[in-house]
């Protein structure tokens, strides 16, 4: 018996064969799908149940609903953590993404040794976070500063900084590292744009008489704006969820001066040993951090739909 596919008759075992590549690719999705159930999937589900139970590491606990956030809420310290996050969300992803543009337009002219340079611009991206971490614990250290040494040097400063021991010096060590681990990523991403668009359309702008800056405003951020608005969704939410660098350079201090949700939640959940109160701390940036991600799938959407 024949199938009839686009007004030819084809016999129907031909017509399952042409069919089966369709089965097999969701086959071949199928590791994906069960290693995002498995790594995020179930810690996710866990970490929703520990947050509405008083689960500590010594008791298995029980259902008490949203005490955990409301107990969680009237912490000054969890405020604290909350506005340290933002501060540093804000200023780093802004910090990321211009020096991310700025970056990519080097990378992008013509110059003697222009690959040895983008390779030593994309290494901070490639070190494992925790060892240029620890580096730059080291280069901040107030009896072995690195840092100080040179201002010392250069005549900016008379004396050394109290870089990890001081509020705003430890504020701004923490935005310096998360800025120039995650700065090559961005410009990667900018630099796929920029040599996206078409060399004719920035010749016609420069013969219409348009400079640097015009070229650049009214010809060039239009057309790789989808790819900004991206970069900068990942970006603040790569940084919203930073621990490692707070974790390893401050552990939060001092005093809670660089404390941030996500250090918080560990300390208070696996080393105080409250696991709800810690899941409930975690999950309160899961509504902006769910946002921020439909609003990433949402553009990438449109994007392959044009």
């Amino acid at each position: 018996m024949a199938t009839l596919a686009r007004g030819v008759a084809v016999p129907r075992s031909l017509a399952h064969r042409l069919r089966a590549p369709r089965n097999a690719g969701y086959l071949l999705v199928l590791p994906a799908i069960l290693y995002v159930l498995a790594l995020i999937g179930f810690p996710l589900v866990l970490g929703l149940w520990y947050s509405v139970t008083n689960t500590t590491v010594a008791t298995p606990g029980h259902f008490i609903g949203l005490q955990n956030f409301v107990d969680v809420a009237k912490d000054s310290t969890f405020r604290l953590a909350v506005r340290n996050t933002l501060i540093i969300g804000v200023i780093a992803t802004a910090a990321k993404i211009t020096l991310s543009v700025a970056l990519a337009f080097l990378m992008l002219g013509a110059f003697p040794g222009r690959g040895i340079l983008r390779i030593l611009f994309v290494l901070p991206w490639t070190i494992p976070i925790a060892l240029s971490t620890i580096s730059y614990k080291w280069m901040f250290n107030s009896q072995y500063s690195v840092v100080n040494w040179v201002l010392i040097h250069l005549g900016i400063v008379d004396q050394g900084i109290q870089w990890l021991g001081t509020p705003i010096p430890a504020m701004a060590a923490v935005i310096f590292v998360s800025t120039w681990r995650a700065v090559p990523f961005g410009a990667i991403t900018v630099l796929a744009g920029l040599t996206a668009i078409p060399t004719e359309v920035i010749e016609a702008a420069r013969i219409d008489g348009a400079g640097w800056w015009a070229r650049f405003t009214k010809v060039i951020v239009p057309i790789i704006a989808p790819i900004l608005f991206i970069a900068l969704l990942f970006d603040l939410i790569f940084t919203l969820t930073e621990l490692t660098v707070v974790f390893i350079l401050t552990g939060g201090g001092p005093i809670d001066a660089t404390q941030v949700m996500a250090n918080y939640a560990l300390q208070v959940g696996v080393n105080g040993g409250q696991l709800g109160q810690g899941a409930a701390i975690a999950l309160y940036l899961l509504p902006v951090l769910l946002v921020l991600t439909i609003l990433s799938l949402r553009h990438i959407g449109k994007r392959e739909g044009m």
